[in-house]
């Protein structure tokens, strides 16, 4: 059992969704009820002054730690380059437990593009037990679903039903995550697999965590092209509700851009294709480049 009580979150975030994480701070302020400051840990990529400053916009009840990506992974480490759109930053997450402080013993970590619609202690206070993680049953529901799951399953020894959970949101228990150097062996089971996997990195921690993760409600991670009821976070997987085009659930883009209007991007409005588009390609470039050399 973890005993720790300050709640500690953590997220990644660069320039290209800054309003994304300005949004989901204004959430979580909004409807933590605490007198106790909660400490976030944001591992930034790139992120200019300006949207620092942006992201401190009336924010009184979140203490930002702030981390450059360059200090948040370890530079003796060659990661697994994939030939997805993802950047190569969502590796960062894998080492949370070794930056925050070291009386810290659980994270809340949380995808920039999350709306958060419950007080965040609720989740917090759920016990991880001996769990090394806790998260929310994925879409894809088990590793053999055909789109998101684990192509290779079978030949690493898993049940057909094994569950496999989104790592968009997950509750870590630091203790065991860094007694069993479960960052490296994500890591190393990504880079020994990575021709099986369209999603890095659940692909390799529902590998690691394979029927050792414990499972949340659903609330806790609810997509935006679906339709739950009373979701305590909205996820924004695939198209994000600052582009045009994004075409899923338009009640949760309202409820994103009431909290847009909170932050320092009040007034904006959604753009088109080009900047996502031109993001996607400079990620693939980059890995390609790694690719080589």
């Amino acid at each position: 059992m973890i005993s720790q009580t300050k709640i500690t979150l953590a997220s990644i975030v660069d320039n290209h969704l800054a309003i994304m994480q300005g949004a989901l701070l204004q959430s979580i302020q909004d409807h933590y009820q605490a007198a106790e400051k909660i400490d976030y840990y944001l591992i930034t990529d790139n992120l200019s002054e300006i949207n620092r400053n942006r992201l401190c916009h009336r924010i009184d009840k979140i203490n930002l730690i702030w981390i450059d990506i360059n200090d948040a992974m370890p530079h003796n480490i060659e990661l697994p380059v994939d030939r997805s759109s993802f950047p190569m930053n969502i590796y960062a997450r894998l080492f949370i437990p070794h930056l925050v402080a070291d009386d810290v013993e659980k994270v809340i970590y949380l995808d920039v593009d999350m709306i958060v619609l419950e007080d965040i202690s609720k989740l917090w206070e759920i016990d991880l037990d001996s769990h090394p993680v806790g998260g929310v049953l994925d879409r894809s529901k088990t590793v053999s679903n055909e789109w998101a799951g684990i192509r290779n399953y079978k030949e690493l020894g898993l049940a057909e039903n094994t569950g496999y959970f989104n790592t968009g949101m997950f509750v870590i228990n630091n203790r065991r995550w860094k007694q069993e150097n479960y960052a490296m062996r994500i890591i190393n089971c990504l880079s020994e697999n990575i021709k099986f996997s369209s999603f890095p990195i659940n692909y390799g921690m529902n590998v690691i965590f394979a029927n050792q993760w414990l499972s949340l409600d659903s609330r806790w991670n609810a997509y935006a092209m679906e339709e739950i009821e009373k979701p305590f976070i909205i996820h924004f997987a695939g198209r994000k509700p600052i582009f045009k085009t994004y075409n899923y659930n338009q009640h949760y883009k309202h409820i994103f851009y009431t909290y847009v209007e909170k932050s320092a991007w009040n007034g904006f409005k959604p753009i088109g294709e080009k900047n996502r588009l031109f993001k996607k390609l400079y990620n693939k470039i980059e890995k390609r480049i790694q690719r080589i050399f």
